[in-house]
């Protein structure tokens, strides 16, 4: 009572100075009230996956720039991640960080779209999430009727069945209205020893709306004694393939694909084969393209390590097989004017791939990819401007064609580098009309050895693989004698 009696006599004999005082508490409420709104309202803003910045990692591709994603910039419009499933369940949330990584949750936010109801139309903002995966991320909607949880295409999304995921990676796609220079092939290879291999190719071309179209099924056999066998049909009808999946039948020869596991049978000339190929689980590379709509190339490996168990024939020779090294990969686009470098390999630890085409008229500063996988799966990809070739020697095939003694890569990412030597034990030449007709296709089989780091970590490896470049024709040599130094052309690995 007497606090009071004081306060009330000073606001009665200074009114001014309590006035004062009082103005001055009021400013000091206001402004704590205002900061822990402000403060209430980051919190929540930190917990929402839905702003840049919010929940416990936002993965942006790189690139993009953050401060222009804040405030809404040009340069943060519309931008996706190419192969996010892939993303999604190898690079973030498989296995390799199963320990540091709690719960991934993709999601589309914000996207323009259009209803339509009758002459009526709105344009309104649309987002989509994976329920079970937003909830484990602490971004679940909070749902005031109905049910939001997973259905099939969630789960395949996240989880999908070996059936679904092999459906998603390797399937075959509708040429463009302009397709007679369309290809897609299905290429397999096998390695019986270190010293004898087959290559299997089965090959849609051409315009499948019209007459203009057919198929090819191409064997080649590397014989122990380094001598090769070439084998080759062509199929003008029953040709069939599915866009849905790696089903494939081309007359007599088909690729069906069942649980993750292929069937490839078929014949080419006097050559038959029959084996299923079972691709190791995380060891494949998701569907990319090259270029837009008609001028588009792609690639896809379903197998970059795998099994095969089955027979090859030869006439009435016939070879079984069991559990040997198998590689698969699917291609598809127009490749007139291409060349490639490409290459493939598994060691005691690790596989690598690399691979770029260069059309001519579309040059790329980094053209080229560089896989290196593990256990896990993918550890780093890097990029390189160029394959170097390092001497030379004939190459079988085609008279006067070199080959590279040689080859090395010098591959980088951030703060990681590569390089892989190639040495090359055998090397076969032959004619593609994709190049022009002005270069030799060269199908190499060689050692290699990488060294370098991978995400900070030292890597040291080596084993063998099959690779892919393109040389110069050598210049025509003219005899009376003569006429036939001009190679013919054989079948090789791409149309």
């Amino acid at each position: 009572m007497i606090f009071f009696a004081i306060a009330l006599r000073h606001l009665v004999v200074r009114p001014g100075r309590a006035l004062v005082l009082l103005l001055g508490y009021a400013l000091g409420v206001a402004v704590m009230i205002v900061l822990l709104s402000i403060g209430d309202a980051m919190l929540d803003q930190s917990r929402d996956a839905s702003l840049v910045g919010g929940g416990d990692l936002t993965a942006l591709p790189h690139g993009i720039d953050v401060e222009a994603m804040r405030t809404g910039g040009l340069a943060g419009m519309f931008f996706g991640i190419d192969g996010a499933r892939f993303v999604t369940r190898e690079l973030l949330g498989g296995s390799r960080h199963a320990r540091l990584v709690n719960a991934v949750s993709p999601e589309i936010a914000q996207k323009l779209i259009e209803i339509h109801s009758g002459d009526t139309t709105w344009s309104v903002r649309a987002g989509g999430r994976i329920p079970s995966e937003a909830r484990s991320a602490g971004t679940g909607l909070r749902i005031l009727n109905g049910r939001w949880a997973d259905d099939s295409a969630d789960r395949d999304w996240i989880a999908p069945t070996r059936q679904a995921l092999y459906d998603e990676i390797d399937r075959f796609h509708r040429p463009p209205n302009t397709g007679r220079d369309w290809a897609e092939w299905d290429y397999f290879n096998v390695v019986v020893s270190p010293r004898e291999w087959w290559y299997v190719t089965l090959l849609v071309g051409g315009d499948q709306r019209l007459t203009q179209s057919g198929g090819e099924v191409l064997v080649t056999h590397r014989l122990p004694d380094g001598e090769y066998q070439r084998f080759r049909s062509t199929v003008t009808s029953g040709v069939h393939f599915d866009i849905a999946r790696a089903d494939l039948t081309l007359g007599s020869s088909s690729v069906t694909q069942r649980n993750g596991v292929y069937d490839i049978r078929g014949s080419a000339g006097a050559a038959t084969f029959r084996f299923l190929l079972v691709p190791d689980a995380h060891h494949y590379f998701p569907p990319v393209e090259l270029g837009r709509d008609s001028n588009a190339s792609g690639y896809a490996v379903a197998a970059l390590t795998g099994t095969a168990t089955g027979r090859f024939c030869v006439r009435t020779s016939c070879r079984a097989i069991r559990d040997l090294p198998a590689y698969h990969d699917h291609n598809w686009g127009r490749w007139h004017g291409a060349t490639w470098e490409w290459g493939s390999g598994r060691g005691a630890s690790h596989a690598l791939l690399y691979g770029g085409v260069i059309i001519a008229g579309r040059p790329s500063a980094v053209p080229f990819f560089l896989l290196l996988d593990d256990s896990t799966g993918i550890e780093q990809i890097y990029r390189f401007s160029a394959v170097t070739p390092i001497g030379r020697h004939p190459a079988t095939g085609m008279a006067g064609v070199e080959a590279p003694d040689s080859l090395r890569i010098i591959a980088r990412r951030l703060d990681d580098s590569l390089q892989v030597t190639i040495a090359v034990d055998d090397a076969t030449a032959s004619m593609s009309a994709a190049a022009g007709g002005d270069r030799a296709f060269l199908q190499l089989r060689g050692k290699w050895v990488a060294r370098g780091t991978a995400v900070g970590s030292a890597v040291a490896d080596s084993g063998s693989g099959f690779f892919e470049t393109w040389v110069p024709l050598p210049p025509p040599r003219l005899s009376r004698f003569d006429s036939s130094s001009h190679p013919a052309r054989i079948n090789v690995r791409h149309p």
